[in-house]
């Protein structure tokens, strides 16, 4: 007599493991052991690209030491704010030289197209990293110079 019922189908392995590849995807999320970021990591990843914005309200480097600060805090107990603080702070070291060049050609005139678009561009660009990883997804700049590792 035979047994009709069919096997049970393999497990799947639907554990997503970073790749070890450069070129991973820009949104890919830095796992856990349970495959996701955790929301504390989530927010303060968040956190770590909107204290940025401490230079736009009249903190002299506040859009670096804001960063900075947070992530010198956490990045010992938290992998996503270790790896956004790192990007934030990089973008935040980047936009500063940027916006100081485009503030020494305004003596060409050229600057004062330029010193608006570096600055209007860096705010969008710094809401649209801190949607991101309150998604838990990690962000990269474009025109970011890796300054730290």
């Amino acid at each position: 007599m035979t047994d009709s019922t069919p096997p049970p189908p393999p497990e799947e392995n639907n554990s997503e493991q970073p790749s070890a590849s450069p070129y991973e995807a820009p949104n890919s999320p830095l796992p856990n052991s349970s495959g996701s970021v955790p929301q504390e990591e989530k927010t303060m990843g968040m956190l770590t690209h909107l204290l940025a914005l401490c230079g736009f309200v009249g903190i002299p480097l506040g859009n670096i030491i804001g960063p900075l600060v947070l992530w010198l805090i956490k990045k010992d107990t938290m992998p996503f704010v270790d790896d956004q603080g790192k990007e934030a702070l990089n973008f935040q070291i980047s936009l500063t030289i940027y916006a100081f060049v485009a503030g020494l050609t305004m003596f060409v005139l050229i600057g004062f197209v330029l010193l608006p678009i570096v600055l209007i561009g860096g705010l969008v660009l710094i809401i649209m990293a801190a949607i991101a990883a309150n998604e838990g997804k990690t962000y990269r700049y474009p025109f970011n110079i890796r300054f730290i590792k």
